[in-house]
């Protein structure tokens, strides 16, 4: 049976792993394999991606360089934008961007492309799973109909799972082998055999009873997060209007050993999965005749924290006598995190956006990332890129405003402190041993 031939590969290590999609997800995961002593063949639409993972090049944070050297010099790694090579993979995962339209409904034209590309070339013997984030039902109503329609049979000429993937970038704690891999397979070889091949590099895998449950999980996840991150946002507005420290709100409610778990508010919410992957679960609760009130609630809060924070920006200039219009303002961070390079859905940039329009000088410093282009966001301004600047004492001190919408961790805060005029802080870098003695007039969120 095709399971029991799989398992027998993966055993030996003679399964040679093919990923489609080598960003953020794909890349860690492939090298993992190749660290493992499988084979594995990497599929880009990107041509300098990768023409750099041949050349040994990394370009994702969390994976050093001397990583992907090591597995392309061993014979077992290497990346290629042929397709045809699907062929000689016995495991096809996909790993492909799951953005949202602009009407905030599934864009699957990711998934679709990667489908068609392997219908084509798919062979017997063959497992596929779906990584990338997506709608309870897809790999069953919208994968395996692909998959059969060259005559192929599930069970006996190929297999079919789903297992969502789990990047948190830029965390040194958690990465590809220590996360525990969620695995549910559209028939129950599908499962067994899927989560064979994860416990090869995977310390913890937990089997469910369908693809279905599998997509669930990873919704219900994220929406948690966004959730509770709605809550912590609507907290600080309302503590903000009584003048109380949300900070030391959050800080204080944290020492209750039960019932309770610390969500901290921000300028909004940004990476791939959290602004993301709610809309894809309230859009199937649509299909089945029902709103997700909650979702939708905390999605309208988390998606006006940028304007809340330029309101912020304005009644603090405003204060001092000045307009947002023609002020000097510093963005520290456009990343959607600290200490990594990912910009996507980052807040800061909406924030630029609304700053932009209303007539604001803008610079930004951001070690991480370079240029700030059109294509980063929907933008509202002009439009033009902004680059990363240097942060002398002299731009600090000849700003009229701050803005720190990243906290990366190689800010001299102090320094900031020391010499910005007004600061405005959404992420809590200016702790109190930070603000003691600053001139400084700050407002955090």
């Amino acid at each position: 049976m095709i399971k029991e031939e799989l398992q027998k590969l993966i055993a030996d290590k003679r399964a040679c792993v093919g990923v489609i999609g080598l960003g953020y997800v794909g890349l860690p995961l492939i090298v993992e394999f190749g660290l493992k002593g499988f084979k594995g063949i990497g599929f880009e639409v990107d041509s300098k991606k990768a023409d750099a993972i041949n050349a040994g090049m990394s370009y994702i944070v969390d994976v050093p360089d001397e990583n992907v050297k090591t597995c392309v010099d061993q014979g077992l790694l290497s990346a290629t934008t042929d397709f045809s090579k699907l062929a000689e993979c016995d495991v096809l995962i996909v790993c492909v961007p799951t953005p949202l339209r602009k009407t905030k409904d599934p864009d699957m034209s990711y998934i679709l492309s990667a489908g068609a590309e392997i219908q084509k070339y798919m062979r017997r013997g063959q497992m596929m799973i779906l990584e990338s984030t997506t709608y309870p039902g897809t790999t069953d109503e919208v994968l395996q109909p692909m998959l059969e329609e060259n005559g192929f049979k599930l069970d006996e000429d190929f297999l079919l799972a789903f297992s969502p993937e789990r990047v948190d970038p830029g965390n040194p704690q958690f990465q590809t082998h220590n996360i525990p891999k969620v695995v549910g397979g559209v028939s129950k070889d599908s499962t067994e055999a899927a989560s064979f091949l994860y416990s090869q590099i995977v310390e913890n895998v937990h089997s469910v009873s369908s693809a279905r449950v599998a997509e669930a999980c990873k919704l219900w996840e994220n929406t948690f997060r966004a959730i509770n991150i709605g809550m912590a946002n609507e907290m600080a507005k309302v503590c903000n209007a009584l003048g109380i420290d949300t900070w030391e709100v959050v800080s204080a409610a944290a020492t209750k050993p039960f019932g309770f778990m610390p969500f901290y508010p921000g300028p909004g919410i940004g990476g791939h999965c959290i602004p993301l992957d709610p809309h894809y679960l309230s859009w199937k609760a649509r299909q089945h005749g029902f709103d997700s009130q909650f979702i939708s609630l905390a999605e309208q809060i988390n998606s006006g924290m940028p304007a809340y924070v330029v309101k912020l920006v304005s009644t603090a200039l405003n204060d001092a006598k000045k307009a947002v219009n023609g002020s000097r303002i510093v963005i520290l961070g456009v990343a959607y995190k600290k200490d990594i390079d990912d910009m996507r859905e980052s807040p800061a940039l909406s924030i630029i956006d609304l700053l932009r329009s209303r007539g604001a000088d803008l610079v930004y410093h951001d070690p991480f990332v370079p240029e700030v282009t059109f294509d980063h966001a929907y933008t509202i301004g002009d439009g033009e890129p902004l680059y990363n600047t240097e942060l002398t004492d002299d731009l600090i001190s000849s700003s009229d405003c701050v803005i720190i919408c990243t906290d990366h961790s190689t800010v001299d805060y102090h320094r900031v402190c020391e010499l910005a005029p007004l600061i405005v802080d959404t992420r809590n870098a200016l702790n109190e041993d930070v603000r003691n003695g600053s001139k400084a007039s700050i407002i955090r969120l």
